[in-house]
């Protein structure tokens, strides 16, 4: 394996570990509040309100419903909009976010809806208000519920954060990507001519690409064969 893609994994490493990191934080800076609200205004919560549970809880399903990869290119925009880019590690940052809020909303609730009643009961007839008893009764007690939740959640964005590589988010994912499913790259290629290495890449993306359509158009794998001989030909 050459230095240069050892070094390109290490880096790799540190840029899926700074990814993980700050979506995970920014999503639980925004989650554990929706989740707050969605035990909170259940039907038999400290404050229910059915029509603020109702929309809240169908923003979250719409958002947990859709899978990454398509809310990665639905986000291209408003990650432009907040980064000034959408390609890198600190777009990616923006698309993970996002992805993870309703994971952690409907986390959070998870927890919080295994705390006693009877604790609630008790905090009420003392006269607690209900910010009251959601700070210093509920969260302490589902406290450690919320941290394995929080594990389980921090490993779901690890894995979105290889996803993110698909367009160009950096990370482990868009090394295994580049140099693994686009090159098939798996061993060092110092000593070879650039143009050799150009051209073997370009070979391996137009496989990897034509790979699907074969089996939907025998017409484009029949071109696939004759630009293959054709090159070959001229070697």
């Amino acid at each position: 394996m050459s230095n240069y893609i050892i070094d390109a994994i290490k880096s790799g490493i540190i840029e899926t570990l700074e990814m993980t990191f700050f979506a995970s934080v920014f999503a639980y800076i925004i989650g554990l509040p929706i989740g707050i609200i969605l035990y909170s205004t259940a039907k038999d919560g400290i404050m229910a309100n059915r029509y603020v549970n109702f929309a809240v809880g169908m923003a979250v399903n719409i958002c947990r419903s859709l899978p990454f990869l398509i809310l990665l290119v639905l986000l291209i925009p408003f990650t432009r909009f907040v980064t000034g880019s959408s390609i890198g590690t600190t777009a990616s940052i923006v698309p993970l976010t996002v992805g993870a809020i309703p994971i952690v909303a409907r986390m959070v609730e998870s927890s919080l809806s295994e705390v006693q009643p009877g604790i609630i009961e008790a905090a009420l007839s003392m006269g607690a208000s209900p910010i009251y008893i959601i700070i210093h009764f509920i969260l302490p007690e589902a406290a450690p519920s919320l941290l394995l939740g929080a594990a389980i959640n921090i490993s779901t964005v690890l894995g979105y954060s290889a996803m993110a590589g698909v367009i160009g988010g950096g990370g482990l994912g868009a090394i295994a990507l580049q140099y693994g499913y686009y090159r098939y790259q798996k061993d060092d290629h110092g000593d070879a001519d650039p143009g050799e290495r150009e051209s073997d890449r370009k070979e391996e993306q137009e496989i990897a690409g034509t790979s699907v359509s074969r089996r939907v158009s025998p017409e484009s794998d029949g071109r696939f064969r004759k630009n293959k001989n054709r090159r070959d030909r001229k070697h």
